[in-house]
C-alpha cells in the first residue's frame, strides 16, 4: 500500500504546531469566516463560532505535536469538518437542534472526512486520560508530571527526592492504575469505533 502524498497545506499544520502566528493569522483570516457563517445559520452566533474555532485550533495543534499529524487533504476541508462536527456536536448535547445544512459547505473529500474522524477520536482519547488522570492520587500525578517534562528517570527520582528504584516502580504502578482507570470508564469502548 502507497503511502498518501502530504498536501501542499501542511504548512498550517506545521505552523500551528511550530506557534507561527503568521500562519495563525491565515488561518483566522482564510478559513474561519466560512466557519463563522455557517454556525450563525445553524442555531449559533459569532462567539459560538468563535469558541468552535479556538477549540478545534487547539485539538489541531495537540494532534500536531503528539501525533505528528500528516494532512493530505485541504486544510479548508478538513479545518471545516472538524469545525462543524463541533458544533453540531454541542447542537446535540444542548438540545437545539435547528440545523440547516447548506450543501455547498460540506465536504467531498474523503481524506477531510477520514483526517477529520481521526482527529475527533484523538480530541475524544486525549479528554479522557486527562478525566482519568485527575482521578489519581497526588503522590502518582506528581510522579506523570515530572515524567513527561524529564525524560531521564534519574533525573526525575531527584527532582522528587525519592530513589531511582522507587521512582521506576511507582511510575509502573501510576500508569497501571491509570490504564485501569481508562478501561474501566464508560467512554472507553465509545472510543474504539
Amino acid at each position: 500500500m502507497s503511502k498518501k502524498k502530504l498536501h501542499e497545506d501542511q504548512k498550517y499544520i506545521d505552523g500551528l504546531a511550530a506557534n507561527n502566528t503568521f500562519i495563525i493569522q491565515a488561518i483566522y483570516d482564510k478559513f474561519v469566516p466560512k466557519v463563522i457563517n455557517y454556525i450563525k445559520q445553524n442555531s449559533g452566533d459569532v462567539y459560538d463560532a468563535q469558541d468552535v474555532v479556538q477549540e478545534t485550533i487547539i485539538t489541531i495543534y495537540n494532534q500536531a505535536k503528539q501525533k505528528k499529524l500528516e494532512l493530505t487533504c485541504p486544510f479548508d476541508a478538513y479545518f471545516f469538518l472538524l469545525c462543524k462536527r463541533k458544533w453540531l456536536n454541542q447542537l446535540k448535547k444542548s438540545g437545539r437542534k435547528e440545523v440547516t445544512i447548506n450543501e455547498e459547505v460540506l465536504s467531498k473529500d474523503d481524506d477531510a472526512q477520514v483526517l477529520s474522524f481521526e482527529t475527533s477520536v484523538f480530541e475524544n482519547k486525549q479528554t479522557l486520560f486527562k478525566a482519568m488522570f485527575e482521578e489519581l492520587g497526588e503522590a502518582c500525578k506528581d510522579l506523570l508530571n515530572a515524567t513527561f517534562k524529564i525524560k531521564s528517570m534519574e533525573e526525575v527520582a531527584k527532582s522528587l527526592n525519592i530513589t531511582y528504584a522507587y521512582a521506576r516502580k511507582k511510575k509502573s504502578l501510576c500508569i497501571g492504575q491509570l490504564t485501569k482507570l481508562v478501561k474501566a470508564s464508560p467512554k472507553f469502548n465509545q472510543l474504539n469505533y
